[in-house]
């Protein structure tokens, strides 16, 4: 028996099985991963997003309200898709569903609270509370749906469409230079696709997708097993933390409000979930799992803090 009460004993398994019993090969395997991955992304995330700010010694930042409040929520999709994606983990490996839940509450707890740090330890950001609490709120949502139910109805959704910025130039304040939106966006979200789907938060949308057969009393009834209602969230003209008005050298530049009005942007879609696809091939089965987080293009109404209501007849 090992330690986590489980044999190490188990048939020959195709790699895309789960073992029911303890997997001691599949365990490495995974700690291998995991410490690679973790690295990597801490390093990846250090050059993307840090690399060029100044360091400073640990101190706490209340950012609520920056950015619109996307980076909130992009803080409660990435914890729970990591608690997600290291639960199923944990089942490939053979570890039984309660532990397996709580590996993968702590995995995306732990992973979350490291970026946490590497904020705390930059002069731009510092140890966000509110950020500790969208973590353990995605966590959360994953963990008590499979603790509950013993399958995800509520899926945490990403999607993401970057449009054109203007290069019209944009005189500074004191009326010396010009700059322009495009210029400003390339350096404020990047240039490369990983570093503008991860930043531009006009860009993104981050969804939760609720499964409807999944409440339905008759399992034998014909309704979609796959067919979701999905709720998003986004913000558009979002070019700085709190305000659209940014430095290049010793000049200052600042958005019309009346061009540019910040706004908050609240949508209702269909989607798919992809888990709930039959098909009897494990390697498809595994990539559906894999791309579940990314929310399918549907039509889609659109309500907005400008009071506004739209029709998208394709939303990405």
């Amino acid at each position: 028996m090992s330690f986590l009460g489980f044999s190490q004993e188990t048939q020959k398994l195709t790699f895309f099985e789960h073992s029911d019993s303890f997997n001691k090969k599949r365990f490495w395997t995974v700690a291998g991963i995991g410490a690679a991955t973790y690295t990597g992304t801490m390093i990846g995330l250090n050059q993307l997003w840090y690399a060029d700010f100044p360091k400073s010694s640990f101190h706490f930042f209340d950012d609520r309200g920056e950015w619109e409040d996307m980076d909130k929520a992009g803080h409660f999709f990435s914890a729970y898709n990591e608690s997600r994606l290291f639960f199923e983990g944990a089942k490939w490996m053979g570890i039984k569903d309660k532990n397996a839940i709580w590996i993968g509450f702590g995995a995306g707890t732990l992973l979350q609270a490291s970026v946490e740090m590497l904020d705390a330890y930059s002069e731009k950001w510092g140890f966000s509370v509110a950020d500790i609490g969208y973590n353990t709120l995605g966590c959360i949502v994953f963990a008590g749906q499979e603790w509950i139910w013993q399958e995800q109805r509520f899926v945490v959704k990403v999607s993401s469409y970057r449009k054109p910025y203007s290069e019209e130039p944009i005189v500074s304040v004191s009326g010396n230079a010009t700059s322009d939106l495009k210029s400003h966006t390339d350096n404020l979200f990047g240039r490369s696709l990983p570093a503008y789907f991860l930043k531009d938060y006009n860009a993104q949308t981050i969804w939760v997708s609720g499964n409807i057969h999944s409440f339905i009393k008759n399992k034998e009834s014909r309704f979609p097993k796959w067919l979701n209602i999905a709720v998003g969230y986004g913000a558009q003209n979002v070019f700085g933390g709190y305000y659209n008005s940014w430095r290049v050298g010793n000049e200052s530049y600042r958005l019309d409000s009346e061009e540019y009005p910040r706004y908050r942007q609240l949508y209702l879609s269909f989607d798919v979930d992809l888990t709930r696809i039959p098909t009897k091939k494990k390697a498809l089965r595994t990539l559906l799992h894999l791309v579940n987080m990314l929310k399918i293009p549907s039509p889609t109404l659109e309500f907005n803090t400008l009071g506004q209501i739209k029709f998208h007849p394709i939303f990405f």
